[in-house]
């Protein structure tokens, strides 16, 4: 498998203290980033990529996966929390801002010979 993508992004939960919140946000925000013209350019199958999504925030064990796996629309995705993103406290309000970011990889396998890269002219 080749990896052909990857697209990063930032969101955020500003008052509630919610992980996922924020890893939502930033593959939302990741995902907005891309076009993936290249599949229906080289008649490729959204389908056949694999998608890795890589979530960072302060408690990684917060995120719930299987919803940021529904921010996906294509391929076979698996989802990563991993310590990360950023804790912004506001101690005079007793409010905690979370800060996630995402880095999103899709892989597709390319068979050897199919496409051929040409000098241009």
């Amino acid at each position: 498998m080749k990896r052909l993508i990857l697209e990063m992004g930032t969101g955020n939960d500003l008052y509630g203290e919610d992980y996922t919140k924020a890893a939502v946000r930033a593959v939302q925000d990741a995902l907005h980033h891309s076009s993936l013209t290249l599949f229906r350019s080289l008649k490729l199958q959204h389908d056949d990529m694999q998608v890795t999504v890589n979530i960072g925030v302060q408690k990684p064990e917060q995120v719930d996966a299987e919803e940021i796996k529904k921010q996906i629309p294509f391929g076979r995705v698996t989802v990563q929390a991993v310590k990360g993103g950023l804790n912004v406290p506001d101690p005079e309000n007793d409010i905690l801002s979370v800060v996630a970011t995402a880095g999103i990889e899709a892989h597709i396998d390319i068979p050897e010979g199919r496409f051929k890269l040409e000098s241009g002219a």
